[in-house]
């Protein structure tokens, strides 16, 4: 397994307390809306402070959070297109 995508995984597992083992998580389910894992705004504050605390990345725009928070893979996209000092999340 991709090891940003493992990150991503154990804030998800460690910062929010959800019903579905997050192993069994596709990465491109959505997470938030309809059809969703059904995480809400409480969730998505615990996911970009979960976020900025392992990859050192704020997410503090809330248009940029639209787009990034979507799936486990558009998180792990987004951070990868950064320019990585940390080595789990250079290309």
């Amino acid at each position: 397994m991709d090891e940003t995508k493992r990150k991503i995984r154990e804030i998800l597992s460690v910062r929010l307390n959800l019903s579905t083992a997050v192993e069994k998580i596709d990465d491109d389910a959505a997470l938030f809306g309809p059809g969703s894992l059904g995480l809400d705004s409480i969730d998505a504050l615990e996911l970009v402070l979960g976020i900025q605390k392992e990859f050192g990345v704020a997410i503090e725009d809330r248009e940029l959070a639209v787009k990034v928070l979507v799936s486990i893979d558009t998180i792990a996209e987004y951070l990868k297109s950064l320019p990585a000092a940390d080595p789990v999340i250079s290309r």
